[in-house]
């Protein structure tokens, strides 16, 4: 390649129809560019668990995707509420899902476990009342 792809999607808040289109474009975008079918598998789990917890907890917002040579950056950046105590949010099973969230099958815990053991390196910065932003790398 030698030079970097960036795609850039806005995701809706509370629109759970919309959900994932994000996560399957970049799949397909990987699968034209010939990236190996593991890393492709990482990258779309952990950006699809990424943009379901963006409409379900953030009111939405961007993803930013940086495919380069070595590895694929996502960058999901909010404005949502903040994450109050990462540690007990990467725990497996614990939500602050909405019960018509839980209702739709969302929100049983497993969003930000699933992401860290999908990426290769996460690293989340989170400010209360301000929003999250949460980069994660797949390395090629």
């Amino acid at each position: 390649m030698g030079d970097q792809l960036i795609f850039t999607y806005i995701i809706d808040g509370n629109d759970f129809t919309r959900a994932g289109e994000a996560s399957s474009s970049v799949k397909n975008k990987l699968k034209m560019l010939g990236v190996s079918s593991e890393a492709i598998r990482k990258t779309a789990i952990a950006m699809y668990e990424g943009e379901i917890n963006m409409v379900i907890h953030a009111d939405g917002g961007t993803i930013t995707v940086t495919i380069s040579d070595t590895d694929i950056t996502m960058i999901l950046a909010d404005k949502g509420p903040g994450i109050p105590d990462i540690d007990q949010a990467m725990q497996e099973g614990f939500s602050t899902a909405r019960e018509e969230v839980r209702s739709l099958g969302f929100g049983a815990g497993m969003g930000l476990p699933n992401m860290k053991r999908y990426s290769d390196e996460m690293h989340i910065d989170t400010v209360i009342g301000q929003g999250t932003t949460i980069t994660m790398k797949v390395n090629l």
